[in-house]
């Protein structure tokens, strides 16, 4: 069973395209830092702007370099089911142990076509592999809902996992109530693992984590201590990582000529501008999504350097691993000017 602590790692670019040896500096960080397994090119992966010649490029990066070193889930979702059937494909020959569908995006099927014209047929024609459903209504405006899967998991072995994002801890008790004590349940939602795998109805069995991405060693120990039964321990951690947690997404409001607006920095935006500031190769994240404001930017800025003042430890991988000053480099205003735009106009 897929249990554990996956990140759903950023694809790195640089000048546009993607950046190979980023990619690949990123992903042995993940596995020095014992990450049970990498999900390559989720939508934190900015999935939707990448073509399928980089998806599956990036896929195969993944799967070659932690091959019998951790597990690889590969994002094969679309909303359309001939294009995940033929990303699962190339997925399977790559020797990937999981695919995540994420529930289709814009044309907004309902509960019953989703299982059956989308994660049933890549179930049935990919029974060697794991396929789990990433339900998330808030980025695609349509939802699997428990029954339909359910019925899914009841008709094929390999959907027995699902990723759970909906931030509804109701819905995800009746996923449980309606598929069983095998199902595996992870969170979709840093903020909310620790409650989901606590929780003695919903009992998730992990989390794919965007915060991970940066520090992917205190995110997977905090899952191994709830495994082992020693929430008190897990809990100070949730603590320790809860200013992270709550940068995922940033929200701010904003002045402008006609009055104020909401600007929602969205993930990977917030990750990948921490982990440039941190020296990261993240790169830039690919048009439409572009930069955040200054004072988006100073709110996630203000979490980095909280984690670093009251427990720098989490962040000391980040420094050993990559070379860099961590106290300097979130110190110094210096170099963060081009992750913000000017200004709102």
């Amino acid at each position: 069973m897929l249990t554990g602590c996956f990140t759903a790692l950023v694809t790195p670019f640089k000048n546009g395209v993607i950046d190979d040896k980023g990619l690949d500096r990123l992903i042995d960080y993940q596995m020095a830092n014992g990450i049970t397994g990498i999900l390559a090119v989720g939508t934190t992966g900015e999935s939707p702007s990448l073509s399928w010649q980089e998806h599956n490029a990036v896929i195969e990066a993944v799967a070659k370099r932690v091959k019998g070193k951790c597990i690889c889930i590969a994002g094969t979702g679309s909303n359309n089911t001939q294009e995940a059937l033929a990303a699962t494909e190339h997925a399977a020959h790559l020797g990937v142990e999981a695919v995540l569908l994420v529930d289709p995006y814009y044309n907004g099927p309902s509960s019953l076509e989703i299982r059956r014209e989308y994660i049933e047929p890549v179930a049935a024609a990919f029974p060697q592999l794991d396929v789990i459903p990433y339900i998330i209504p808030g980025r695609t405006g349509t939802q699997l809902l428990p029954e339909d899967l359910a019925i899914a998991h009841r008709k094929y072995k390999n959907v027995r996992t699902v990723k759970e994002a909906t931030a509804d801890i109701d819905n995800m008790r009746w996923t449980r109530e309606c598929c069983g004590a095998d199902m595996t349940i992870l969170s979709g939602d840093d903020g909310m693992t620790f409650q989901m795998m606590t929780d003695p109805v919903v009992r998730a069995g992990g989390v794919i984590s965007v915060v991970s991405n940066i520090v992917p060693g205190a995110v997977a120990r905090m899952a191994s201590l709830i495994q082992r039964g020693d929430t008190a321990e897990a809990e100070k951690l949730k603590t320790a990582l809860a200013p992270l947690f709550g940068v995922v997404m940033v929200k701010t409001q904003e002045e402008t000529p006609w009055g104020t607006v909401m600007f929602r920095a969205r993930n990977p935006l917030p990750a990948k501008a921490l982990m440039n500031i941190l020296g990261m190769p993240a790169g830039e994240c690919r048009r439409p999504l572009g930069k955040m404001t200054k004072q988006a930017l100073k709110t996630a800025m203000t979490a980095i350097q909280t984690v670093h003042r009251e427990n720098p430890e989490i962040l000391q991988p980040i420094q050993d691993f990559f070379g860099v000053d961590i106290s300097e480099r979130i110190n110094r205003p210096s170099g963060w000017e081009e992750l913000a735009y000017g200004d709102y106009s």
